[in-house]
């Protein structure tokens, strides 16, 4: 997912860097300093916001003036699947791991232009017609009110969908059903100190009531409601460290009024105590026409993530929720190959009228693989 600039950008620095070395490193790609890159061009492109298909794949590293110099290795065992299984089962493993690539490299569902419509085995579908919803949490957190207190019980298991408000929905439901009293954290928010030096800015538009109703992608919500017990997931990095990346998930074990406690649950730091302090945050997209800071917990509640912020992790039991289909490259392939086996894993399909389905879009752009 990261961006070709970024690695072009390492390259011109240690070729200026290494060329006080030997002039020569100044014409040798990285200034001569071997370089791996670690990746999978079947998942998710670097994001390009509102950016084309061509934007897209003209993003990606495989599009850059490197890759010429670039050899290619090839890993050919899942380890996510095979590690630690029964020998009885390999033949089960490598179906599903062979059904993974196919998704992933859009063989299945016809001629695949970016998007083909693909049917989903009834084995691993959600087909209650009366609770969909409660049957997919059923089956990810079972019996969760009397579980949630064991160590690794949020570690393995992750309800997944492609778009921050079905994630929400989600969050609000296992929420409420969760025991103990809720507490409530409000943020404070402020524009920014740049946005009063510009004269033709109206800064009494912008009322404390206005910005406290923004919602923006990788900024918490004003009113952040949580309980003990909840697992929740880091939107900052704090310290690296220590296993406090964004994307980290947490289990609150104390509610404080400045700080929260909690357990790391994924990492290399699991079982880990930590304090979360509030944080002041500033939203990194350019939707919003004006900058202000959010003074809130760099925390969101994550029984239910996104699929963009799933990636990399392994779980045993997953549920993937698409009430709207994916909408770029590699989103079905990376829902779907988070789960260590293919009983651990259940999809709930919507169409469009809201009725259960066994088919979805899958969306690959074929052009990425091109020069592999």
């Amino acid at each position: 997912m990261v961006h070709k600039h970024a690695f072009e950008a390492l390259d011109r620095t240690l070729r200026d860097i290494l060329k006080c070395v030997n002039p020569r490193n100044s014409n040798i790609p990285f200034g001569g300093k071997v370089i791996v890159f670690g990746g999978d061009f079947r998942q998710i492109l670097p994001v390009v916001p509102g950016g084309s298909r061509q934007n897209i794949v003209n993003a990606s590293l495989s599009s850059s003036y490197l890759w010429q110099q670039c050899k290619v290795h090839k890993l050919t065992k899942n380890m996510r699947l095979t590690v630690g299984s029964d020998p009885s089962s390999i033949k089960e493993i490598r179906d599903f791991a062979t059904w993974l690539l196919d998704i992933g490299e859009g063989n299945l569902g016809g001629p695949n232009d970016g998007e083909a419509i693909v049917d989903i085995p009834q084995d691993i579908l959600i087909t209650n017609p009366h609770d969909p919803i409660g049957s997919l949490i059923s089956f990810v957190y079972p019996s969760i009110l009397e579980n949630f207190n064991i160590p690794d019980y949020f570690q393995e298991r992750a309800i997944i969908a492609p778009k921050n408000e079905v994630v929400q929905e989600i969050n609000d439901r296992l929420l409420s059903m969760f025991p103990g009293e809720p507490t409530e954290y409000l943020s404070s928010d402020s524009l920014c100190q740049s946005e009063f030096l510009h004269d033709k800015f109206d800064t009494n538009l912008y009322s404390p009531d206005v910005l406290n109703g923004l919602k923006v992608s990788g900024l918490p919500n004003h009113k952040l409601i949580l309980k003990i017990g909840v697992p929740v997931m880091l939107l900052r990095n704090i310290d690296q460290k220590n296993g406090l990346c964004n994307g980290t998930r947490l289990q609150v074990i104390s509610l404080g009024k400045r700080v929260i406690e909690a357990i790391i649950l994924t990492g290399s730091n699991i079982g880990n105590r930590t304090f979360i302090p509030r944080m002041s945050l500033t939203p990194s997209e350019d939707k919003i026409p004006f900058k202000f800071q959010r003074r809130q917990f760099p925390l969101v509640v994550s029984f239910a993530m996104t699929i963009n912020k799933s990636q990399g992790q392994s779980l045993s039991k997953v549920g993937l929720f698409l009430k709207d289909p994916v909408f770029t490259h590699g989103q079905l392939y990376v829902a779907l190959s988070r789960v260590q086996s293919r009983q651990g894993l259940r999809l709930l399909i919507l169409d469009k009228h809201g009725r259960l389905t066994d088919k979805t879009s899958n969306v690959v752009y074929k052009e990425v693989f091109r020069n592999l």
